[in-house]
C-alpha cells in the first residue's frame, strides 16, 4: 500500500545505497512500482521529502528517557547517537548546507539536548550558548568523518595531504625545512591521531563546565 511513510522508507533506503544525489519523486516512484504523479498526491515537492527523510533518521538519534543524571554522560550519549546516525545515512551531512526544515523528530532531538543542562543553575540563552559550542564541535567533527569515509586516515594523514607530499615542490618546502611542525607528522604520521571523537568532545566538555555558576569558571557566559 502507498502511503507517506513508504515513500520516505523507500527514499531513505534509495539514499542510503546510492547517496542523496539518486533522490527524486521519479526515481522513488520507481522503486514502488508507482507513478512519480501518485507520488505528488503525498508529497508536492522534493524539498519536502528531504524533510521527511531527515526527520525519519532524526528518529535514530532520540535516546529513551530518563536521559542520565550528569549532564556530561548525557550529551556523551546524544553525542555517540548523533555520530552512528551520520555513519548510517553519511548524506545527512549533505542536508546541514542545504537549509532543510527540522521536523518533529529534530526538535525532540535538540529538547533532549537542552535537558542535559536542566540544574545546572544557567539562564536559557548560556544553555543555548553552550549547546552551539557542542553542535559546532559535533557538526565539525561528522562532516570531516563523512568525507574521509571514501578515503579514511592512515596514522592521522589522509589521502589529500599524502598526495601533497608527492608534489615536487611540496617536496622540496618539506626537505628545505620550511614546515617543521607539520613535516615529521605527515611523514611518520601520529599514533592514535584518529582517536579523537570522545576526546575532543570531553575538551568541549571541559570547557563548558568551567563557565558553569560556581565550578571556578567565572560567571556563565563570560
Amino acid at each position: 500500500m502507498l502511503t507517506r511513510e513508504a515513500i520516505v522508507t523507500a527514499a531513505v533506503a534509495l539514499a542510503d545505497a546510492e547517496g542523496l544525489a539518486a533522490v527524486s519523486i521519479r526515481r522513488v516512484a520507481a522503486e514502488l512500482g508507482a507513478r512519480a504523479m501518485t507520488l505528488y498526491s503525498y508529497i508536492e515537492r522534493k524539498e519536502d521529502l528531504l524533510a521527511l527523510m531527515l526527520d525519519e533518521i532524526s528518529a535514530e538519534v532520540l535516546v529513551e528517557e530518563p536521559l542520565p543524571a550528569d549532564w556530561r554522560a548525557a550529551l556523551l550519549l546524544l553525542a555517540g547517537r548523533e555520530r552512528e546516525v551520520v555513519r548510517r545515512h553519511p548524506w545527512r551531512v549533505e542536508l546541514i548546507s542545504q537549509r532543510v526544515a527540522v521536523g518533529p523528530n529534530g526538535l525532540r532531538h535538540v529538547e533532549q539536548k537542552l535537558a542535559a543542562f536542566d540544574g545546572l543553575g544557567v539562564d536559557a540563552l548560556t544553555a543555548w550558548r553552550f549547546l552551539a559550542t557542542f553542535n559546532d564541535y559535533m557538526t565539525g567533527f561528522v562532516i570531516r568523518e563523512a568525507m574521509e569515509r571514501g578515503a579514511p586516515r592512515e596514522r592521522g594523514i589522509n589521502e589529500a595531504e599524502r598526495t601533497a607530499v608527492a608534489e615536487p615542490y611540496i617536496r622540496e618546502l618539506i626537505d628545505g625545512g620550511e614546515f617543521p611542525r607539520l613535516a615529521p607528522m605527515i611523514e611518520q604520521g601520529l599514533q592514535g591521531a584518529d582517536d579523537n571523537f570522545e576526546r575532543g568532545l570531553t575538551w568541549v566538555l571541559d570547557g563548558i563546565a568551567g563557565g558553569l555558576p560556581g565550578d571556578g569558571g567565572g560567571p556563565a557566559g563570560r
